[in-house]
């Protein structure tokens, strides 16, 4: 990219929410819940494009609500540059929802009855915005309505005059343009002239026209694929990109041939196909990444198929969409690879490189998920039970002004849901960093808060919060107890996969078995080798040598995992500052998660009735700032002494 073209891409067209059935095979009247993903072809292209890699941007509307903010907050999740996303006062986003009867048949209800981005205002549109660019990319709805054909209209003058690339994704939708029912949003070709007319009118402002063997047809007139491709070359001299389903694509940059294999054909990637909404948009961001990166047809409709492929093959399309990693991962696999939805390489790599936040370089958090400990003393001070849980809230307001003293920009917590709920619900939604538990405390083998149907518990919390597990294991422990413990293991690890979240293994030795400097690392290694990927670590303190083994093991068996988190088992505070030293050194190490430590005393002295919201919530907060400035000190005064260790 020259120095004038700071964005790749600019895509203009539909962005919404789609709401995809979690019932596979259900009729669309028959689905009882759905998931909310972001949706739109146009915001599918620029989500799935910045996943590959791209600096995309976002050129629509959405309503000046919810669902528009969650649009935009996703769009940016990924590194979409939304600055001309318009809002729209009056309008509501667009809304899809879809439903997956079998691989063939998709019931689609588009509600988009003069929603937000069928409103784009081409005035607002900045000219030199679009010279930023390399390429626009416009998707065929917006060329179907006089209101949205003035800002295409706009946006391909400034593009032209910028000399940026002019993309068409045709994107044929026969009931955007009006040809059939509300309810047949499934059907994806009516023939129909004046489309064929309005959509040829368009065609000579684009160097690139990509779209099935149907959507030719609508733009070329013809139900004959090789006569639609010739009436589009009489009318464009653009490239010409021919999706084939499963067989791939074909590419034609001059004369079509007498057959259509005779382009430069780029066959697919054969997969066992979930569904095969967001096919079309994942093909496109895959081409777009190539053609933008400069690789020649070949290579870039290689990745054009083996994006779609991946995208059949899961729930969803935007959130289904590959990252760089993944998409070159699969290419070098992709012949033994017929399940990517089932290839544990593949997954884990989606899982591990599609987190948001995409890093936490730092985790200071206080901790105070304790239950039974809480409950033991509020018995000893002669307190009702009943106030633990407005004690919980002041230690989130305790731990945000800890984080304030100390300039700490996102505060970290683990908190439960048995006691701290309303606490729970106090920090969520802040961007915070939030652990919640869901170990029976104390108990050894490892058993469950709620129970062992994690499924159902577990699809009820919000994304961003982190599960976290304590299991009291040795790697020397009797055979029996060793297996119940990591058979446990291995269901929490798969329901946190199943449900989208990140997971927080914490290991503690138990007391009566002999701990040495290789202990938590053959800890590590035997839960690793069981397929146990955790997000997060949270370990004891360990001496240089044991922190080297660890911080080996997990650059070896998972170079994603986010890191360890120190814990405190309620040491002193002196104590805890000296265990910071070893960890420090260690980039693995990314912090702590302290409890008792910090909010033992001033909480028994609440619970006694000693002193006040607001002295608990001083004396916590200073506590906690204490610990922060500490960690915060060796780290920097360690990062030589790190470097040192990791060459």
């Amino acid at each position: 990219m020259n120095d004038t073209k700071t964005l790749d891409l600019i895509c203009l067209g539909r962005v919404a929410v789609d709401l995809y059935s979690e019932q596979i095979g259900s009729r669309l009247e028959d689905v009882s819940s759905f998931a909310k993903y972001l949706g739109g072809s146009s915001g599918n292209m620029a989500y799935g494009t910045a996943r590959l890699g791209l600096k995309s941007a976002m050129l629509s509307r959405v309503g000046d609500e919810q669902m528009g903010n969650f649009v935009r907050e996703e769009l940016e999740r990924v590194g979409v540059d939304t600055t001309a996303l318009q809002t729209d006062p009056e309008r509501h986003t667009g809304l899809v929802l879809l439903a997956l009867k079998d691989r063939d048949s998709f019931p689609l209800l588009f509600y988009r009855r003069d929603c937000a981005d069928m409103a784009i205002d081409a005035e607002a549109i900045d000219p030199a915005f679009i010279g930023r660019a390399q390429a626009l990319a416009i998707t065929g709805t917006h060329l179907s309505t006089e209101t949205t054909g003035k800002a295409c209209r706009k946006t391909l003058d400034a593009a032209a005059e910028h000399s940026v690339k002019r993309v068409l994704d045709i994107d044929y939708r026969p009931v955007l343009w009006g040809l059939t029912t509300p309810g047949d949003g499934e059907t994806r070709f009516i023939a129909d002239d004046k489309v064929t007319r309005d959509l040829q009118a368009w065609l000579p402002d684009f160097d690139l026209i990509v779209g099935t063997e149907e959507e030719f047809h609508i733009a070329g007139g013809s139900t004959d694929t090789l006569e639609a491709l010739r009436a589009v070359r009489k009318i464009s001299d653009a490239t010409l990109v021919c999706k084939l389903g499963p067989q791939g694509c074909v590419v034609f940059e001059g004369g079509i041939p007498e057959r259509i294999e005779d382009g430069i054909l780029v066959e697919g990637v054969k997969v066992e196909v979930l569904n095969v909404l967001g096919a079309g948009d994942a093909f496109m961001s895959g081409l777009l990444r190539g053609w933008l990166r400069g690789a020649d047809w070949a290579t870039s409709a290689s990745y054009a198929n083996a994006c779609g492929a991946l995208v059949v093959s899961r729930h969803g399309c935007a959130p289904a969409m590959p990252t760089e990693e993944e998409l070159f991962d699969y290419l070098s696999r992709r012949e033994s690879v017929k399940r990517p939805d089932k290839d544990i390489q593949l997954n884990h790599l989606h899982r591990a490189t599609t987190r948001t936040p995409v890093e936490w370089p730092e985790v200071c958090g206080l901790a105070f998920d304790h239950r039974r400990q809480l409950t033991d003393m509020a018995r000893e001070v002669k307190a009702d039970p009943a106030r633990i849980p407005a004690l919980k809230r002041l230690l989130v307001a305790a731990a945000e002004e800890g984080a304030r003293r100390t300039g700490l920009e996102r505060p970290a917590i683990l908190v439960d849901d048995v006691f701290g709920q309303d606490a729970l619900n106090d920090a969520t939604g802040k961007g915070w960093w939030i652990g919640r538990p869901v170990e029976l405390p104390s108990s050894r083998p490892l058993r469950f808060q709620h129970g062992d149907d994690l499924g159902s518990c577990l699809r009820h919390w919000p994304k961003e919060h982190i599960i976290k597990c304590l299991v009291f294991y040795h790697p020397d422990d009797p055979v029996s107890l060793r297996l119940d413990q990591e058979a446990h293991l291995r269901q929490l690890y798969q329901a946190a996969c199943s449900n989208g979240l990140e997971l927080l293994v914490e290991v503690i030795p138990p007391n009566h078995r002999d701990v040495d400097d290789h202990t938590l690392a053959r800890s590590l290694q035997r839960l690793y080798n069981l397929g146990i990927r955790p997000d997060w670590w949270k370990l004891p303190t360990m001496s240089d040598a044991a922190w080297r083994e660890v911080s080996q093991i997990i650059e070896r068996q998972d170079p994603h995992c986010r890191g360890v988190v120190l814990l405190g088992l309620d040491a002193p505070m002196d104590d805890m500052k000296n265990g910071f030293t070893a960890a420090a050194r260690h980039t693995q190490c990314k912090g702590f998660t302290v409890g008792r430590t910090l909010f033992s005393a001033p909480s028994r002295a609440w619970l006694a009735g000693d002193i006040d919201d607001a002295q608990l919530i001083d004396q916590v907060a200073g506590n906690y700032a204490e610990l922060i400035e500490e960690w915060q000190r060796l780290r920097i005064t360690a990062q030589p002494q790190a470097e040192e260790v990791l060459s």
